[in-house]
């Protein structure tokens, strides 16, 4: 589906046009066309790879999806496979979609799959900085690659949020087992939003200092800005994940000295049941000449010894925390 197509030219808008009068402006000196995709069908890409002369393997890429994040030089052109990273309210998870953009000297396309988050905000932005977009497409991707990279902040808090709400109930009694059944899933989280950082990390980096593509050449230092955000995600990351299997491994011994604590409490009532059961199995024997087996006051003296020994027990235990 076409969001839109607008042409701009030394950082000024010219106008919205459709995309057969692409040809039209894209010869013009100093003009590139922007245009934006969601899930674009492959007709759509085929008649986009026509008008921009799109590399086959890069148009290949965008009609498979689900690519690695990447950005990849052909020629004189980009092509950049970004994540978008999206909180599922519905699944309580987290929605991953991609947006493909093609990078040329007179044009940018970008291409958004399974998100339902827009960028005309990026457009509106790129239009309110006339003297950065007067530098070309290379501007256009570092705001895409700016956007997407700033939506990755507001998910990396919640999940922080989330670990420290965990680590409060690590010593909460009862909880250890769903604790540790809510850090796996948040570790999953956090390996989602991994993959989509680390990856581009490399990709950012080759747009800035030493051999930059020619369409990125006025537009260095705000990619250097994207490397520096994605590294702060990526140190983040890390350290959750060092907390994170910390939480599992205290959470674990929590479960353990639960079980220890049943286990001597077992024990303990064991014990005393046991001495019940030892007094009665032996005076249940009913020998002849057994002491005390004629005596009158047998019986309750017999009860007495028991219920001594069970509480002394019981108080000894009791003192001992096993019961």
């Amino acid at each position: 589906m076409l969001i839109n197509c607008v042409a701009y030219q030394n950082g000024a808008k010219l106008a919205d046009i459709s995309v057969d009068h692409i040809s039209d402006y894209v010869s013009l000196p100093g003009c590139f066309v922007w245009v934006a995709l969601a899930d674009a069908t492959p007709q759509e890409l085929q008649e986009m790879q026509q008008e921009f002369g799109l590399h086959e393997l890069a148009v290949e890429d965008a009609q498979h999806g689900h690519q690695r994040p990447k950005i990849e030089e052909y020629g004189n052109s980009l092509f950049a496979v970004l994540h978008l990273i999206e909180p599922d309210a519905e699944q309580g998870g987290i929605n991953v979609g991609e947006v493909d953009v093609f990078v040329g000297a007179n044009y940018v396309l970008s291409v958004r799959n399974r998100s339902k988050l827009g960028f005309l905000g990026v457009r509106e932005r790129c239009e309110r900085q006339p003297e950065l977009l007067r530098t070309g497409s290379g501007f256009v991707l570092y705001a895409l690659l700016d956007a997407v990279v700033d939506r990755y902040f507001p998910v990396i808090d919640a999940l922080e949020v989330e670990l420290e709400q965990i680590e409060q109930q690590i010593f909460t009694k009862g909880a250890p087992h769903n604790n540790i059944q809510r850090l796996y899933e948040l570790k999953r989280r956090a390996m989602v939003l991994k993959r989509a950082v680390a990856p581009l990390m490399e990709g950012v980096g080759k747009l800035h200092g030493g051999r930059v593509p020619q369409v990125c050449m006025g537009s260095q230092d705000y990619f250097r800005d994207v490397l520096d955000h994605l590294s702060r995600i990526n140190g983040s990351i890390d350290a959750m994940r060092d907390t994170i299997g910390t939480a599992i491994q205290v959470n674990l011994s929590m479960v353990t000295i639960e079980e220890n604590e049943i286990t001597k409490r077992l024990a303990a009532w064991a014990s005393i049941f046991a001495v019940c059961t030892a007094f009665a199995g032996i005076w249940g024997m009913n020998f002849e000449g057994m002491p005390e087996l004629k005596w009158a006051y047998g019986y309750p003296a017999a009860l007495v010894l028991i219920l001594s020994v069970c509480g002394y027990l019981y108080y000894r235990f009791r003192r001992a925390g096993w019961v």
